[in-house]
């Protein structure tokens, strides 16, 4: 049946509508879209620092490297000068137990001297008063002049090495007064004029013996 216009419905028979396809927007040229996830494989994407906090971590640890190197250096620096003071206290830990070995040493040698000076003032002094007694015995008897004379020669040569011996050990004793005293203070000298002072006074010393040994040498005869 037709209408006016044409073919009209069939009101009794229902015509299926044909089926058409949703339309999708088009894809670009070699894309064909997002690959398919299997179910349970998806992972979440990762966190990402904030870029602040990643430039604090990297200060903190510059700051840190740098106190451990500036520790290291001073914990260098500190071991090198330990070493130092130790072995600086041991030189003058050695130096003092030397300066100490010679001070008593010269303390003892100044005893023997003023002693050996003490008795040969009074060998001097006996001496001396000798001389005068067998000069009045010579004369009380009478004796040449010969005798006398060979007396007063005697009394000469005991003076002359009295005199000698007492001018040597007074000068021993003063340098070996005087040598305590250095050693005494021995940080305010230098070791090596302190060391010749020794030597000097060593060698008056010496003298001196060999003085008093010439006057005993006369007072047994």
């Amino acid at each position: 049946m037709t209408g006016p216009s044409g073919p009209t419905p069939d009101p009794g028979h229902h015509h299926p509508e044909p089926w058409a396809s949703t339309p999708t927007a088009p894809l670009p040229p070699g894309w064909a879209g997002p690959e398919p996830v299997a179910a349970g494989r998806r992972t979440a994407p990762a966190p990402t620092e904030p870029p602040r906090g990643r430039r604090a971590t990297t200060v903190l640890t510059l700051l840190l490297v740098a106190v451990l190197a500036t520790a290291g250096v001073v914990g260098w620096r500190l071991w090198e000068t330990t070493a130092a003071w130790e072995e600086s206290a041991a030189e003058w830990e050695a130096l003092a137990r030397t300066h100490g070995e010679q001070l008593a040493q010269t303390q003892a040698e100044l005893e023997a001297a003023t002693g050996e000076l003490d008795a040969t003032r009074a060998q001097l002094a006996t001496a001396q008063a000798r001389i005068t007694e067998l000069a009045d015995e010579k004369a009380q008897l009478g004796d040449t002049t010969a005798a006398q004379q060979q007396l007063a020669d005697y009394q000469e040569r005991i003076s002359q090495a009295a005199g000698r011996v007492a001018t040597a050990l007074a000068t021993c004793v003063d340098g070996q007064e005087r040598l305590i005293g250095y050693l005494q203070d021995a940080a305010s000298y230098d070791a090596a004029d302190v060391a010749r002072f020794r030597a000097d006074v060593e060698r008056v010393c010496g003298a001196a013996s060999d003085a008093n040994a010439s006057l005993q040498s006369e007072l047994s005869r």
